[in-house]
């Protein structure tokens, strides 16, 4: 791209873009992205930097997968869109059929949803609805645990951590919840007793548990054991209170698990998937839940979930997503994400002697850097650029989540990178 457009291009980007978590105008010039294939991005004035950050952990493919395009393709010669409300077509019961049977045992009905942020509204409104049908309105709460996060539409803010998170502006406005001590990394007995203390003390008003299973995403990059998932899980049912797992960050593939709710073979009442549906190639989310849920619905005095995005069962994401769960599930997936782990874990294991490195972990796909102070996120990012790696640090980390076709070579770049941004940021 000649440079006089790229200059026209980031002028335009300072005058009108509003990026995210950003403020208007801008501070911090943005990277100009001309092209993506494979691991890599084709950067005006930078060349190619590999991918380090999936697209936000959506791209597990890669970028520009001969697969995942062809299908693209092929529904676009059909129909690109189609509304939902009173129609159907072969992508979307596809693409349920497939997330019905890969998700855990009991999920077994599917409400497609448009982003990650909205199916945990559509669980949330699930939940409560459930109970309202079933003549117990006052069980309207949510309980959770701190460090969270759920997305950046109302509801779905109102459960992630409520003090230091980026929604905390928002605190005295939202629905208050019920919020329990953010999880240890190792199973604490004392803990699991906070748990269930807190789900019995609170059963007669909340009318779910929403957590993210072994993996808290952007509210911290916190890993923690799958056994307090079968601790919530006992006691929601003693307690009658339903349990929501939001793995869209966690789903298909990316902790070593297919879910993470595989790690301790639980099956919630109700999932949230999202970011690697599709491959990172279009929005699209979803949320599963049991019979019970939706026949507790159907039950009621309004007996319909009152939710239509308009852009729900798109059949372009739709097909897409079905090319990319069969990508996913026919190949030895688990093998890959074990190869990145071991990688990292060696990659990142000089990190551990930098100077205001607090925490060195590696679950999976992930691998994190955690730093004793807020990270200098202009200097990290340049520090990456430098290695040729995109990166994208927040807070007091550096991390990665690269996708699954990363070579060797290329993983042993970005673990190199993540430490220069460490030690820069």
């Amino acid at each position: 791209m000649p440079d006089a457009r790229v200059e026209e291009l980031l002028a335009l980007d300072r005058q009108h873009v509003w990026h995210p978590y950003g403020p208007m105008p801008g501070r911090r010039e943005p990277l100009l992205v001309e092209s993506a294939a494979g691991v890599r991005l084709r950067v005006a004035g930078h060349g190619e930097l590999v991918d380090g950050m999936s697209s936000w952990w959506s791209a597990i493919h890669g970028y520009n997968h001969p697969a995942l395009n062809e299908a693209a393709r092929g529904q676009l010669d059909r129909m690109s869109h189609v509304m939902f409300g009173g129609l159907t077509h072969e992508p979307a019961v596809e693409l349920t059929r497939r997330l019905v049977d890969m998700s855990p045992d009991g999920l077994e009905h599917v409400f497609l949803a448009d982003s990650g942020s909205v199916s945990v509204e559509v669980a949330l409104k699930m939940c409560l609805q459930y109970w309202r049908s079933l003549g117990r309105p006052e069980k309207r709460r949510m309980l959770t645990w701190r460090g969270g996060y759920h997305g950046d539409t109302w509801h779905p803010m109102a459960v992630c951590d409520p003090e230091g998170g980026m929604h905390e502006l928002w605190s005295g406005a939202l629905p208050r919840q019920v919020f329990a001590d953010a999880p240890p990394s190792s199973y604490e007995e004392e803990y699991a007793r906070h748990l269930s203390d807190l789900i019995e003390r609170h059963a007669h008003e909340v009318a779910a548990v929403i957590v993210e299973p072994v993996v808290q995403g952007a509210g911290g990059m916190r890993f923690h054991s799958p056994t307090y998932l079968r601790v919530l899980r006992e006691a929601c049912d003693a307690h009658d209170v339903l349990l929501v797992f939001d793995e869209i960050a966690t789903g298909f593939g990316r902790t070593g698990a297919l879910f993470a709710a595989d790690h301790a073979a639980v099956t919630p009442d109700v999932m949230c998937v999202g970011k690697a549906l599709t491959g990172g190639y279009l929005t699209s989310a979803a949320t599963l839940c049991t019979s019970r849920v939706a026949e507790g619905i159907s039950r009621g005095e309004v007996p319909v979930l009152a939710h239509g995005p308009t852009f729900m069962g798109n059949p372009l994401a739709a097909a897409v997503a079905c090319a990319s769960i069969d990508l996913l599930l026919g190949q030895d997936w688990r093998a890959e994400v074990k190869r990145i782990e071991a990688g990292l874990r060696t990659g990142l294991s000089e990190a551990k002697s930098l100077p205001g490195v607090r925490d060195v972990r590696v679950l999976g796909a992930i691998g994190v850097v955690q730093l004793d102070h807020p990270i200098d996120m202009a200097a990290a990012t340049r520090a990456a650029v430098a290695e040729g790696v995109w990166l994208r640090p927040f807070r007091d980390m550096v991390y990665t989540m690269p996708p699954y076709i990363t070579g060797d070579d290329d993983l042993a770049r970005i673990a190199r990178a993540v430490c220069a941004a460490a030690r820069e940021g």
